[in-house]
């Protein structure tokens, strides 16, 4: 997808540049399935549809990075996957919403 729109429709070029070095950088030497980009993204997703907090999304990310061969490329911080994803306007924002209607009970 980023490799159609092409770097012209990106205000900032490096934007272009860095998002398609994580498109094919791979998560760890000798890997197809998953590069970096793909990866994150997928953890990320994960985190916000499962409601993980912070703490423990980092914790993850730790953990899989020892399990990883050494030299992989996933992220440990929260801050550095944030940043592979939000030059695409992939930011999340969380909207707690309540099932029995709670706001409308308050008035």
């Amino acid at each position: 997808m980023i490799c159609d729109v092409g770097a012209e429709a990106f205000a900032i070029a490096h934007v272009f540049e860095t998002m398609s070095t994580d498109l094919e950088t791979s998560l760890y030497i000798g890997s197809t399935k998953f590069m970096r980009l793909s990866a994150v993204l997928r953890l990320m997703n994960l985190k916000a549809t499962n409601g993980w907090t912070d703490k423990y999304f980092i914790e993850l990310l730790v953990l899989l990075n020892e399990m990883l061969p050494n030299g992989n490329t996933l992220p440990t911080r929260k801050y550095d996957a944030k940043k592979i994803l939000f030059p695409m306007g992939m930011e999340y924002k969380r909207i707690h919403a309540c099932p029995n209607d709670c706001e409308s009970k308050r008035r």
